[in-house]
């Protein structure tokens, strides 16, 4: 196997680490026990997440022993945001979220054999630690200048927000966890994005305070961003969650599938677990034949069936062809349809029209003279039957699941529309 440190850097995802030199030696004579953390601050993990689990999956596959860590402890307090505070949520919420992201991560990871995966939970550690216990044993330890010059803090203390002790101390906790994870299971790296730079580097540096002969590491990945400036992660309808139920694999899928060409090759080296050679032929590809859209493709079906599944990428991919007229939309089960169509512009009547009246309702069309003129040049259609006549009327009996119609101006423009009375 090529040496994962090259492998990381390879696919961008080494931005940051303590001493690579002794990091790249560790993990060469290997196996290192690692750790990464998610904090349970939402019901799902999101897209951003995922350069996370990946990355641990590849060092997991690269031979070595993965811990991950979804904080019960620190999402009760939360790590300081740039602007404000954190809302802080209950701790039956929280455990609710924990056992939620745990769900979503375990199925990345392997847990038999030699470096089977472990996850760990850090309110293990700290449901019963005393709040002088934490400042005489860990608080002790951190130097509060050097803490102010945090990035997160820092910025904090510039806003008219400020920053409360409770989002200061998190730094703490996490270089606790560090600590702890190395005592309990001889932890010595861990992995996080570079934004948490310096909650990494205070696990580090407390584990030298207390534990002087030992040898540990921080690895920080880049930050992800489009090719815009927008932040990675958000479509129009805000963040994509794993959770089905909170995105759904339609709308997964299509995510992957409308990247920008500038920021499919990033992405791709980042999350795919394509070799080098097949992602270079994907890159000449988009360069080639960007019209295509080859590396997205293969990026969306890669990505879709890692979270949802083999079936459930099937699934959306019928959906999709059949949206454009590439597959029978009765085919689609009601479940996938009404996903696929929750994403198209769409209206709800109570009663069926004439065709030309719902083209120029949902949008498709500014006029009923200009769907007329759609529906003559033969450029209109309904469940992709191509509309014969303007005074076509769509019967119920056409209604997908007994309540969609999808309606379609030319070989691009979709809208549904929905009837909601019996």
């Amino acid at each position: 196997m090529t040496d994962i440190v090259d492998e990381l850097k390879w696919r961008g995802l080494f931005a940051l680490s303590t001493d690579e030199d002794a990091l790249r030696k560790a993990l060469a004579d290997g196996p290192v026990t690692f750790y990464c953390g998610f904090d349970p601050t939402a019901a799902s993990l999101h897209v951003g997440h995922l350069v996370q689990v990946l990355t641990v999956r590849r060092l997991q596959q690269a031979g070595h022993r993965p811990l991950a860590l979804v904080g019960g402890a620190t999402g009760q307090i939360g790590d300081p945001r740039p602007t404000a505070e954190r809302t802080l949520n209950d701790p039956e919420t929280i455990a609710n979220w924990v056992a939620r992201l745990r769900s979503q991560i375990e199925p990345f990871l392997s847990f038999e054999g030699e470096n089977a995966a472990l996850m760990v939970n850090n309110l293990d550690w700290t449901a019963g630690m005393s709040a002088i216990e934490f400042l005489r044993d860990i608080g002790k330890h951190f130097r509060v200048n050097k803490m102010l010059t945090k990035d997160s803090v820092a910025r904090r203390l510039e806003s008219q927000e400020g920053i409360s002790y409770t989002e200061f101390s998190y730094q703490l906790l996490q270089g606790m966890d560090f600590l702890e994870l190395y005592r309990r299971y001889g932890c010595t790296l861990q992995s996080g994005g570079s934004d948490q730079w310096g909650n990494l580097t205070a696990g580090i540096d407390l584990i030298h305070r207390l534990e002087p002969d030992a040898t540990v590491h921080a690895v920080g990945t880049p930050l992800m961003v489009k090719a815009d400036g927008t932040k990675f992660g958000k479509s129009e309808s805000g963040a994509v969650w794993l959770d089905p139920e909170m995105t759904t694999p339609y709308a997964f899928y299509q995510f992957w599938l409308n990247v920008d060409d500038r920021d499919v090759s990033t992405y791709s080296r980042i999350l795919s677990f394509k070799s080098r050679e097949e992602l270079e032929e994907l890159e000449k590809l988009t360069e080639e034949r960007p019209q295509a859209r080859a590396a997205q493709r293969a990026l969306a079906e890669e990505l879709t069936t890692l979270v949802h599944g083999a079936d459930q990428c099937a699934a959306v991919i019928a959906a999709s062809k059949a949206l454009f007229g590439q597959g029978e939309l009765g085919d689609l089960d009601e479940a996938t349809l009404s996903a696929a169509l929750s994403e198209l512009p769409r209206v709800q009547v109570a009663e069926l029209g004439p065709v030309v009246d719902l083209l120029a309702e949902v949008g498709l069309v500014a006029s009923k003279s200009a769907a007329r003129r759609t529906v003559k040049e033969g450029g209109a259609y309904v469940n992709n039957a191509k509309v014969a006549s303007e005074d076509a009327v769509p019967s119920r009996d056409e209604l997908l699941h007994g309540r969609w119609l999808v309606l379609r101006r030319g070989k691009k423009n979709l809208a549904a529309v929905e009837v909601t009375a019996g």
